[in-house]
């Protein structure tokens, strides 16, 4: 049996859940990939509030849900091979955290630890406007190795809904990571 590749979905108390929930629905129909999902307090607050699911429901999406503050959870050490990590929606909090090799709670550990490893991290910061701080975090980030991705809809494709504006963002962050799923986006091919 083939080893699933394993990818890391950490949502917190930004808002735009319908993300990492998206990112799942995706990731949960591609058999060869196992999914790690850690959310934080705020994450269920903002995902209560906005989806109107309870965190019971998410993890469903997931193959393996851990803790906020399971420090000892098998995806915070570089010992445990993954493809990389995104944070879908990234608050402020924890995109400071990460800048700062802040390992206070899973997420920012495990952010951590795929920097450590030279895998790739996708952060979807969810700000607006930004200040000289955020900028500071993202570019320090950026010089880490990880990439930023702001979820800032493409309006050349002419979506006719927020679902397929959401679908266009998901699949140019999973094609990071080699998912490439029929249907989800269109590469832009020029005019």
């Amino acid at each position: 049996m083939t080893q699933k590749k394993r990818l890391i979905i950490a949502m917190t108390g930004a808002t735009g859940a319908v993300y990492g929930v998206r990112m799942l629905q995706v990731l949960q129909a591609q058999q060869q990939w196992e999914t790690h999902l850690v959310i934080s307090s705020a994450g269920v607050v903002n995902l209560k509030h906005e989806m109107g699911m309870k965190r019971a429901e998410l993890a469903e999406l997931a193959d393996v849900t851990h803790g906020i503050d399971d420090i000892a959870a098998s995806i915070s050490s570089g010992g445990f091979k993954t493809e990389g990590m995104i944070i879908a929606p990234c608050s402020m909090k924890t995109l400071s955290a990460v800048a700062h090799g802040f390992g206070d709670n899973l997420i920012s550990r495990s952010a951590d630890v795929v920097l450590k490893e030279r895998r790739r991290l996708v952060i979807m910061p969810r700000e607006t406007p930004l200040n000289l701080v955020h900028i500071r975090n993202m570019a320090s980030v950026t010089e880490m190795g990880g990439i930023i991705f702001p979820p800032m809809p493409a309006f050349y494709n002419k979506s006719n809904s927020l679902a397929a504006m959401v679908d266009e963002t998901v699949g140019r962050v999973l094609d990071m990571f080699g998912v490439n799923v029929e249907g989800l986006y269109t590469p832009w091919e020029g005019l």
